[in-house]
């Protein structure tokens, strides 16, 4: 239950970044021994990569932002479906036991309703690398004697694909280049930990990453990056409610594009070397804005665009790139009286002052975090539903939207 008007002020920090922690826990399958992360974020999605990996051998304990996870010399290879079905990230798991088993058997992942993302570039990846792979039964299975070092070239930047590459690829005999690769801030704290594990990988963060393979990876302890989509959520909130929220825990050219059309809308944006500020003062100007894989405008943040540009002055288009069936959440956000036509892979949106309380439905992550910064600008109570789809992303929403001015009430059906 959501009440409209508040505006928001005040700090936050936010922790490690769901984007990067549940690949960096599958990674600790490459090396025999105890892992441990830190700076992890306390979500959904973490418990359930915890049951994946026990799943496969592992031992997992929890324990508020550290996990540790240890790695048994012998890891089985075929991941449980019931797991790994439930959230997307869960597929992470093919590289590394490829890699390490010389098998994987990964059920085709569940996750959010945003749209068709399939396998095809991370079998062809690892077919490159001298794996065979098929789907049989509702499941990828991936096979190989021995990987050898090759050049692969991505038709797109996906970041799932890269990830599965580069673990697949840091043991394997020889050197792989990675071109096309993707370059978001969770793929440069992924070869980060693979380094410290003793990996030999240059070009993180560019669009060329150079793999030269070896025999044999070591555990060890590493700082999950912080969770710039997070970020990017409470700056937007500050921007749609006119408000004033100073951000921490995350490297503000991380989210350089959001920041900047931020500023093009109207808000006061301070940056620091860990965090930045984000200040609105009137109604915001209407910006356009197309998602693009980084250091484009991340199709994370898109719900937060939208939402703001319903409530900006002024005529938005907005552009999806990435996901086809993400503006699903534009039905909800018209059920809030949004003013919001699409056309094919673009949203043209007119803005109104506020918004109209309704009942309103979460459909993945991002477009209930979405929903809820729109209910707080409508008039009235908004009941946001299937909000388990937060928790997946977001730890203590609730709890940190109350603190910083909202008022927000969980029900329970």
């Amino acid at each position: 239950m959501v009440t409209g008007g508040a505006r928001l002020s005040g700090a936050v920090k936010v922790v490690g970044a769901k984007n990067s922690v549940l690949k960096l826990m599958a990674a600790a399958l490459l090396a025999e021994g105890t892992t441990t992360l830190t700076n992890c974020p306390e979500i959904l999605d973490v418990p359930l990569m915890k049951d994946v990996l026990e799943g496969l051998g592992c031992t997992v304990t929890i324990d508020r932002d550290v996990v540790t996870i240890y790695t048994p010399e012998e890891i089985k290879s075929d991941a449980d479906f019931d797991a790994v079905r439930q959230f997307r990230a869960s597929v992470c798991v093919l590289g590394p036991l490829t890699s390490r088993c010389g098998r994987a058997v990964v059920a085709l992942p569940g996750g959010d309703a945003i749209g068709s993302r399939p396998l095809d570039m991370h079998q062809s990846g690892l077919e490159k690398l001298g794996a065979k792979t098929a789907i049989k039964h509702g499941a990828v299975v991936a096979t190989a004697d021995k990987l050898t070092g090759a050049h692969i070239a991505l038709d797109f930047p996906s970041v799932g694909a890269t990830e599965n590459i580069l673990t697949a690829a840091v043991l394997a005999d020889g050197e792989t280049i990675l071109d096309n690769a993707a370059r978001e801030p969770e793929i440069v704290d992924l070869c980060s930990m693979l380094v410290e594990m003793g990996a030999k990988i240059e070009g993180a963060g560019t669009s060329t990453i150079r793999i030269i393979g070896v025999d044999k990876l070591h555990p060890t302890t590493h700082e999950v990056v912080g969770d710039r989509i997070v970020a990017g959520t409470w700056a937007y909130a500050a921007a749609m409610t006119g408000g004033d929220i100073t951000v921490g825990g995350i490297a503000p050219v991380h989210l350089h594009l959001p920041l900047q059309k931020l500023r093009l809308a109207g808000a006061d944006v301070e940056t620091y070397e860990t965090g930045f500020r984000v200040r609105m003062n009137g109604r915001p100007v209407a910006v356009d804005y197309q998602t693009l894989p980084f250091p484009g405008f991340p199709t994370d943040l898109q719900p937060m665009a939208i939402g703001l540009a319903s409530v900006s002055d002024g005529v938005s288009v907005i552009t999806e790139n990435v996901f086809e069936s993400r503006f699903r959440f534009v039905d909800e956000m018209q059920r809030l009286g949004a003013d919001a036509t699409v056309d094919g892979h673009h949203v043209v949106i007119r803005g109104i002052e506020e918004l109209s309380s309704t009942s309103v439905w979460s459909s993945d992550i991002r477009a209930g975090a979405g929903l809820v910064l729109a209910a707080l600008c409508a008039d009235g109570v908004t009941e946001v539903h299937d909000v388990f789809h937060i928790d997946r992303g977001y730890p203590q929403f609730v709890e940190f939207l109350n603190a910083i001015g909202a008022n927000i009430e969980r029900v329970t059906a």
